[in-house]
């Protein structure tokens, strides 16, 4: 004998939906009530955002619902746009309901995961929305590099640690400043990076975060060619607009340093006329 199906329905109406005939929270109950009987289906709850938008998941009864989601089996709907407006928190649900192995069905469109051809159609709009977010990141990647080429600043990364923003450039924190300043002179003059980290850790100096200092942490300082007044992107590097820490010659001399000190050569570069140099 099929074990009987636990079932979450989910009903909601927005302000704008609850003048719409059809649209009320008793029809859609009813309906799905109806629906869960028709299939032998057992109701084990009932969630219900009344007054909520669809377009995000800020709603109290759909949050409590992804919590219960252990108790049920199915999760059913009247109609897709009841549960989200928005189709990337949708097939962000649908994910989870997936990895959890939980079936979804929207009762007039047809849609039901636990059939071979609800799980094809599923398919077919989750490649579609993949598609279309790979397509949305192509575009902007492309627009970056464009940007990049032309010499457009920071392209939307946060400030680095010595700078902050103002108005879209890059200023220098003076103390900050003077700390990067520190590490490529302790660096230069033959401290490691375990040594440069104990002294930042011992002083009481934190980083753009507010914690403790790394060895990775250190390294990335010590790479960035925006303390030499540099500003590097994918595999493009132009001269920025804000002003430098050291010069080009210490940011060289380090980028030497770390290439003899390293045990696997990496991709280590010094700036030569305005363009990467890597070391070999």
């Amino acid at each position: 004998m099929e074990e009987v199906k636990k079932v979450a329905i989910y009903a909601r109406v927005s302000t704008e939906d609850q003048a719409k005939e059809g649209f009320s929270l008793a029809s859609q109950l009813e309906k799905l009530r109806s629906y869960c009987k028709a299939r032998g289906w057992s109701i084990v709850g009932e969630y219900i955002d009344d007054g909520y938008s669809g377009r995000n998941t800020n709603r109290p009864a759909y949050r409590k619902m992804m919590e219960d989601m252990p108790k049920w089996d199915v999760l059913l709907v009247m109609k897709m746009d009841r549960i989200h407006r928005n189709s990337k928190n949708f097939m962000l649900m649908m994910e989870e309901l997936r990895k959890k192995g939980k079936e979804f069905v929207s009762m007039t469109e047809s849609l039901d995961t636990s059939t071979a051809m609800g799980r094809f159609v599923m398919d077919i709009i989750q490649r579609i929305a993949q598609l279309e977010s790979e397509q949305i990141g192509e575009r902007v990647y492309d627009g970056m590099r464009q940007k990049a080429k032309q010499g457009a600043g920071m392209l939307g990364s946060p400030p680095p640690y010595g700078y902050i923003y103002n108005n879209g450039n890059l200023f220098l924190v003076d103390q900050e400043a003077n700390v990067v300043k520190k590490m490529f002179e302790m660096y230069l003059h033959g401290d490691s990076l375990k040594e440069i980290e104990d002294w930042l850790n011992k002083n009481g100096i934190k980083t753009k975060k507010g914690g403790n200092w790394g060895k990775k942490t250190v390294a990335r300082i010590l790479s960035n060619p925006i303390y030499c007044g540099y500003i590097e992107w994918d595999d493009i590097l132009f001269k920025g607009g804000h002003k430098a820490i050291v010069s080009i010659e210490e940011f060289n001399e380090v980028q030497k340093l770390k290439w003899k000190k390293a045990k696997k050569k990496g991709k280590i570069f010094i700036i030569e006329n305005g363009k990467k140099k890597f070391l070999k």
